[in-house]
């Protein structure tokens, strides 16, 4: 029996994957009321600030 090398396969990267942050300070106040208003929505605060950059970036790209 030999010892055959084992195969490696190369990791997928989805197109938008998800690999950096952003770091935003707003007032607790504001932070419970986004809370729980995508609660309420059935949706994440994460969902809707990518979505609310997405959206800003469209508009906003130069051509546009």
């Amino acid at each position: 029996m030999t010892d055959s090398p084992k195969k490696v396969k190369p990791k997928k990267v989805k197109p938008n994957k998800k690999d950096s942050q952003l770091l935003i300070r707003i007032s607790s106040t504001e932070r419970e009321q986004f809370i729980e208003l995508c609660e309420e929505l059935d949706t994440s605060a994460a969902r809707e600030i990518r979505q609310f950059i997405r959206g800003f970036i469209k508009k906003h790209k130069p051509g546009n």
